[in-house]
């Protein structure tokens, strides 16, 4: 059984989404980042950050916070959703990093600026929409030459595709990037995705 420390963000929604798609006994635990409970004592042990999501795996002891290192233990501990070695191990890895160092903070910040606090800062929010065009474009462009980021689908798919879904907020117009648009409906029709999505 895995404990799944978690909250309805982007960050923790690729977990749940990953575990269902794996079919992994997890146990739910919410944390309202919005009461700050995320900075409980407790949680702290767990997270050092104070940020979710965390895991608590009971098979093996583990403990882990951040959602790439998480998304890569689980795609270890069961061989699936990443090969195991070769170029394409290495072509999840990039597209995965590329959505933690780059799509993920961006479009946090862009949510946090044009969704949150719009009209408070227009230069945060006309740089943060600049570089959200940009990045959906870099990946428009990649989903030409594939069906899913790496290749195959994968974990990194899934540390995408949250950040996506909130195109609404982020002021994208997803049908002026028919690609991702293939890819997003794709993806959000998946039962697995749509039961991760919900999780808490």
């Amino acid at each position: 059984m895995i404990d799944l420390y978690t909250w309805t963000t982007p960050n923790g929604r690729k977990v749940s989404i990953a575990l269902e798609e794996l079919g992994l006994p997890y146990r739910p635990i919410a944390v309202d980042i919005g009461k700050g409970e995320q900075h409980a004592p407790d949680f702290l042990k767990i997270s050092p950050n104070n940020k979710i999501p965390a895991i608590v795996d009971h098979d093996t002891g583990q403990t882990l916070m951040e959602s790439g290192a998480i998304l890569i233990y689980l795609a270890e501990k069961t061989g699936r959703l990443m090969p195991a070695s070769g170029e394409g191990r290495y072509r999840v890895l990039e597209w995965l990093m590329w959505q933690m160092g780059g799509a993920g903070p961006m479009l946090g910040q862009l949510h946090h600026f044009l969704r949150f606090n719009k009209g408070a800062a227009p230069y945060a929010e006309t740089r943060f929409s600049d570089e959200a065009e940009r990045l959906y474009g870099v990946l428009d462009r990649r989903l030409t030459e594939a069906d899913y980021v790496a290749g195959e689908y994968s974990i990194a798919d899934i540390a995408l595709w949250p950040w996506i879904s909130r195109h609404e907020w982020q002021e994208i117009d997803l049908s002026a990037f028919p690609n991702v648009q293939r890819w997003y409906r794709t993806i959000a029709a998946r039962p697995a995705v749509q039961a991760g999505y919900h999780v808490p």
